[in-house]
């Protein structure tokens, strides 16, 4: 029998040996793997715990929408003031009313006692409001003490107060026109208040800088609250004695191009800003435009000097009528001979006028008239203006007839810009409703006329006031010059002659003009007193002589007693201009 063979331990060591390796990998893996889930533990519970943390930390939704709206609302504005520095708006504090519908228990109870309480409520509207599952809408913005205390008293949770800047005026329709208003944000919608957020302040409350009102420094205009009320004051009699459509009034100092005072009826209280929505509220002598009718004789005559064919002294035929074609002009009361340039001016001639004009032709009035910035819109602070109506085919009878004052209509602002600047010495100064020094006003103004011409314009505008058309305008110690100026209406295509646009201007003093006046009436009715008349020598002449006499004091302009003996002294050798002892010109 035979033995059995030994067993060889070497593969069984190997095996022994595999298998170890192999359960000691696996163990080792393991371990890796249990720390690596511990760590992926450890994070998740971090993230779990950091995340109740925030929102244990975390104001309600509705504290948020609620602080959003208080910054929204909270924006202050700088003050603005007149020239000299009396108040014309400001910020005050007020309360308003919000609710938070989804902390509101019972919305109908809410809805009849918040209605109780504030009358004006539209309960339909805040049971709607109080209905949707926002968490913050407003009830009431800007309630008086009075209602804010009742509020209170109701007790209603869900329903709190929100202070926030109102924008006032206390003046009232004081150069409403000028200053606009804001909207129940109190952002600018219209006049200064928009040209001020347009300077940056709409970007500063954009992005979330919560400024005060006491960290601004007042907006400052050119406007004299004085001189404002007197001016609006005088135009509301007027309108309403020469029962006219609308009126209004401007005081420009042809030297800074400052605006000193504006008017436009009817206007608008802008604490009430709804009422600045009527057609019929709109600032006539920005946004309007209007034929100017006889005034624009001003810049036709200038225009003809300036060209260097006439002179005041100049004789043109003023007899009968002018023809073109089918069309014929006349003059409203003919001398039926030849006329100086000044006495064009005097009696106001449309066919002496007219005249001139052919002279200078069509290309050259044109361009005289884009130069003194009568075909393009005029831009100021104010972000309401309007474009000129200028004719698409311009011929020669479109250069006869706008001579006069019809066929063109502008923004009586921007022919207020040209005449300043044609009594100015030549310079022509962009009008603002800032305050600035003439320093700052003579940069980058071009002279638009020779100061000869100025001159002679300040002449004739005298002679006129002595002797022609604005008499009735001649103040006595002010040295007064004026011209009127009397439009049809266009009515349905066609010159209504019963329905007048009346304007008229007058510079002060003549021999060194500060101010330049317009007022203007819109369809004015004749009067016993005026004839029947209702052309501008009979209301815009003496209006405008009211508003000198009463407004010059304020302005610091005292009657002179002495006038002066040579006020025209480049005139001389035309033989002109010179003045008798009272400081009258002396005629020819």
């Amino acid at each position: 029998m035979s033995e059995t063979a030994p067993i060889d331990p070497a593969p069984r060591s190997r095996l022994k040996r595999i298998l170890s390796a192999m359960w000691g990998t696996r163990l080792d893996k393991s371990a890796s793997r249990i720390r690596l889930a511990a760590v992926g533990f450890v994070i998740v519970y971090a993230a779990i715990g950091g995340r109740l943390i925030q929102l244990g930390l975390k104001p309600e939704a509705s504290r948020g929408l609620k602080a959003t709206a208080a910054e929204m609302v909270s924006g202050a504005r700088p003050d603005i003031v007149d020239r000299n520095g009396e108040i014309l708006a400001t910020d005050v504090k007020t309360q308003s009313v919000f609710a938070e519908p989804n902390r509101i228990i019972d919305k109908d109870e809410a809805v009849e006692l918040l209605t109780a309480v504030i009358p004006d409520l539209d309960a339909k509207e805040l049971r709607d409001k109080l209905g949707t599952r926002r968490g913050f809408v407003w009830v009431k913005r800007g309630v008086t003490p009075q209602q804010r205390e009742e509020v209170h008293r109701l007790g209603l949770p869900g329903v709190g107060f929100l202070t926030e800047n109102r924008r006032v005026y206390p003046n009232g329709p004081i150069a409403a026109h000028i200053l606009g208003f804001t909207n129940v944000d109190n952002n600018g919608i219209a006049g200064i208040e928009k040209y001020i957020d347009g300077q940056g302040l709409a970007a500063l409350h954009g992005a979330g800088f919560n400024v005060a009102a006491a960290d601004f420094k007042p907006v400052q205009l050119s406007i004299d609250l004085k001189a404002t009320h007197a001016l609006r004051d005088e135009l509301v009699q007027a309108q309403a004695k020469f029962r006219a459509k609308a009126s209004a009034g401007a005081i420009l100092d042809v030297n800074t191009g400052e605006v000193i005072a504006l008017v436009s009826l009817p206007d608008y209280d802008p604490n009430q800003p709804a009422d600045a929505l009527d057609p019929n509220h709109i600032n006539r002598l920005a946004v309007g435009v209007y034929e100017m009718g006889s005034t624009f004789k001003a810049i036709t005559t200038a225009m003809a000097l300036e060209s260097g064919k006439v002179n005041v002294n100049t004789r043109i035929d003023a007899r009968g009528a002018l023809r073109y074609g089918r069309f014929t002009i006349k003059d409203y009361h003919a001398e039926n001979r030849a006329l100086s340039v000044t006495e064009v001016f005097q009696y106001s001639s449309n066919v002496g006028t007219a005249r001139m004009a052919l002279m200078v032709g069509v290309s050259g009035h044109k361009e005289f008239l884009r130069r003194m910035g009568q075909l393009d819109r005029m831009r100021t602070e104010l972000p309401e203006s309007a474009e000129p109506i200028v004719p698409k085919n311009w011929g020669e009878l479109n250069t006869m007839t706008i001579a006069f004052g019809h066929g063109l209509a502008v923004a009586p602002l921007q022919a207020l810009m040209a005449v300043g600047a044609l009594v100015n010495g030549g310079f022509m100064i962009k009008p603002t409703f800032l305050k600035r020094d003439e320093a700052s006003a003579r940069e980058g103004a071009p002279r638009v006329v020779r100061p000869d011409v100025s001159e002679a314009m300040r002449y004739v505008l005298r002679n006129n006031a002595e002797r022609g058309t604005a008499t009735r305008a001649n103040i006595p110690g002010y040295y007064v010059g004026g011209k009127t100026g009397t439009a049809e209406k266009v009515i349905n295509g066609r010159y209504a002659k019963n329905r007048l646009f009346t304007t008229f201007m007058a510079i002060l003093p003549s021999d060194k003009p500060k101010y330049l006046f317009l007022t203007i009436f819109d369809e004015p009715q004749g009067l016993p007193e005026t004839h029947g008349y209702a052309t501008a020598g009979w209301n815009g002449a003496p209006v405008t002589g009211r508003i000198i006499e009463r407004v010059t004091p304020i302005l610091g302009l005292a009657p002179r007693l002495d006038l002066p003996a040579t006020p025209f002294p480049l005139l001389a050798r035309y033989g002109v201009g010179s003045t008798d002892k009272t400081g009258s010109i002396v005629k020819r």
